[in-house]
């Protein structure tokens, strides 16, 4: 099964509050989206948050730029359903970040439990790629993994764990890392998933 048919799969058959990775506040990626100092008329793509809530707290707190890319339609349409008459303030992208052309430059690179399930180098090198294509000089990424000690699968597929250091160097030495943190993330099931939620820099 391709990548798309998977999670659009998944987005059909459950309720978003029912994936394991559902936070029903996105806490850490704000507070970090925060940490940064970026004003709210930055512009901040969120990278696979197609059915997260994190949309909706950026609205709430004044951001004018905000894009959500996912691979699958069905959990934006999720998202546009939820927002409402607010869904317009977001760009939506229907798009598998390893095989798109950005439309924009970005002050804010957010990625949450995307980049782990690229197992393949050459998916890595294009999410790479396609995030230097991207990110302004000075910019951030934010991206959240499972750590060493999470998961070695999630929703029935193979992830790679990262500490801070592995991360940094797919990354390169362009980018700074300025904070990483510790998450133990509690799974609507009551099951516990060790993460690691690292912020980046770029200096060039």
């Amino acid at each position: 099964m391709k990548s798309k048919e998977h999670w659009d799969r998944v987005y059909t058959c459950k309720q978003t509050t029912e994936v394991s990775w559902f936070e029903a506040h996105p806490e850490m990626s704000l507070r970090m989206i925060k940490s940064t100092g970026v004003q709210v008329d930055g512009a901040i793509i969120d990278v696979g948050g197609g059915a997260s809530t994190l949309s909706d707290v950026l609205i709430a707190d004044g951001y004018q730029k905000i894009t959500v890319l996912d691979i699958s339609a069905a959990a934006l349409q999720k998202s546009k359903e939820r927002l409402g008459e607010l869904a317009h303030r977001v760009k939506w992208l229907d798009a598998d970040i390893t095989e798109t052309k950005l439309p924009d430059n970005y002050d804010i690179w957010h990625d949450r439990a995307v980049f782990h399930f690229l197992t393949d180098a050459d998916d890595r090198k294009k999410y790479v790629d396609t995030l230097r294509e991207s990110l302004n000089s000075g910019g951030y990424v934010i991206i959240s993994t499972f750590s060493i000690e999470g998961p070695m699968k999630c929703s029935g597929l193979d992830v790679v764990r990262y500490s801070p250091e592995t991360l940094h160097r797919e990354l390169g030495d362009d980018f700074t890392l300025e904070e990483s943190v510790n998450v133990e993330h509690v799974t609507p099931a009551k099951g516990v998933q060790k993460f690691i939620c690292c912020c980046f820099k770029r200096e060039s």
